[in-house]
C-alpha cells in the first residue's frame, strides 16, 4: 500500500545543513552561551540562592503590596511562597525564578523593539505575522532539536527555548496596543511639533501600557509553562521535581513540584496584572476592597 507514495523525505538534507551550520558558526554560539551563563544567569542565580528566605519573603510581600495595594492578596501570595519553602523547594524556586527573570529580560529586549517596529511598518508586519504564527503553533520539542545541536544540554538551550516560546504574545500585544492608540491624540501631539520619538515615548507607549503589560504577563506565563520542559534538557528548578515524579512514579514529589509551579504562576500573574493598570486604579481598587 505504501508503494503509491513518493519518497519526499528531507531528513538527511536538513541534518546535513544543520551540521554544516554548527561547524561554521559553532564558536559564535558558544560565545553567546558563555556570555549568558557567565554574566547573566549564573550571577543572578547565585545572588538569589544567597538571599535568605527571611529577606526574600518580605521583599516579595512589599512588591505585591506596591502592585496590588491589597493586604489580603499580599498575605495569600506570601503564604503561598512560604508553603513552597516548607516543601523543601526554596532553592529550586530561586533557580526557576532566575531562569525566568533572564528569559523575561531577553524577551523584553527582543519583543518590545520588534512590536514597536511592527506597529509602524505594514511591510514588516506582513513578514512577521506568519513567523509569529509558526513560533506559537510549532511544538516545543521541534525547535528544541536545533537549539540543542547549537548549545548542547544545559541552562542556555532551556533559556533560549523559553524566549522563543514566550516572544510572540509580547510582540503581538505591543503592536496591537500602539496601533489602538487614538489617532486624534497622536495627531494632536504631532501638531505641537513633537518628534516621532517624543510621540512614541510620551504618547503612544504610555497609552498602550495596558496592552503591553498584558503581553508581558502572557510572556511570563508562557515562560513558566516551559519550566518542566527546560528541566528535561538540563535546567534545574521546580520542573526537575515534576519530571522526577513522572519518571519514578513518585506522585507525592511530582504533586509538590506541580503545586509549587502553580503557586509561583499565581504570584507572578497577580503582580504583573496589577502593574498593568494605572496607579490610581490600583488605589481605587484597594479602597473598594
Amino acid at each position: 500500500m505504501n508503494g503509491i507514495f513518493l519518497d519526499l523525505s528531507v531528513a538527511d538534507e536538513v541534518n546535513s545543513a544543520v551540521m554544516g551550520f554548527v561547524q561554521a558558526h559553532g564558536e559564535f554560539f558558544l560565545a553567546i552561551a558563555h556570555f549568558l551563563l557567565t554574566w547573566m544567569l549564573v550571577p543572578l542565580e547565585r545572588a538569589l540562592l544567597a538571599t535568605p528566605a527571611w529577606v526574600a519573603l518580605p521583599a516579595i510581600a512589599l512588591l505585591a503590596w506596591h502592585a496590588t495595594r491589597r493586604i489580603g492578596v499580599v498575605v495569600v501570595l506570601t503564604v503561598g511562597l512560604y508553603l513552597i519553602g516548607s516543601f523543601g523547594l526554596w532553592d529550586k524556586l530561586m533557580q526557576t525564578v532566575a531562569l525566568m527573570i533572564v528569559a523575561t529580560l531577553l524577551t523584553l529586549a527582543i519583543g518590545l523593539p520588534l512590536g514597536i517596529w511592527m506597529s509602524g511598518s505594514e511591510r514588516l508586519r506582513n513578514v512577521l505575522q506568519p513567523v509569529l504564527d509558526v513560533m506559537q503553533t510549532l511544538p516545543t520539542f521541534v525547535y528544541l532539536v536545533p537549539v540543542l545541536m547549537l548549545f548542547g544540554l544545559g541552562k542556555v538551550p532551556a533559556l533560549l527555548a523559553t524566549v522563543v516560546y514566550a516572544l510572540p504574545p509580547l510582540v503581538r500585544l505591543t503592536d496591537l496596543g500602539i496601533r489602538q492608540v487614538d489617532a486624534s491624540v497622536v495627531e494632536a501631539a504631532q501638531s505641537f511639533g513633537t518628534t516621532r520619538m517624543q510621540r512614541l515615548f510620551s504618547v503612544q507607549l504610555p497609552l498602550a501600557r495596558p496592552s503591553i503589560m498584558a503581553g508581558m504577563n502572557q510572556a511570563v506565563m508562557m515562560a513558566l509553562a516551559m519550566v518542566v520542559i527546560a528541566s528535561m534538557i538540563g535546567a534545574r528548578g521546580l520542573g526537575e521535581d515534576v519530571l522526577a515524579g513522572i519518571n519514578n512514579m513518585d506522585m507525592g514529589r511530582g504533586l509538590q513540584g506541580g503545586l509549587a509551579i502553580v503557586i509561583l504562576a499565581v504570584v507572578i500573574d497577580r503582580i504583573t496584572q496589577a502593574y498593568g493598570v494605572g496607579k490610581r486604579q490600583r488605589e481605587l481598587g484597594a479602597k473598594k476592597s
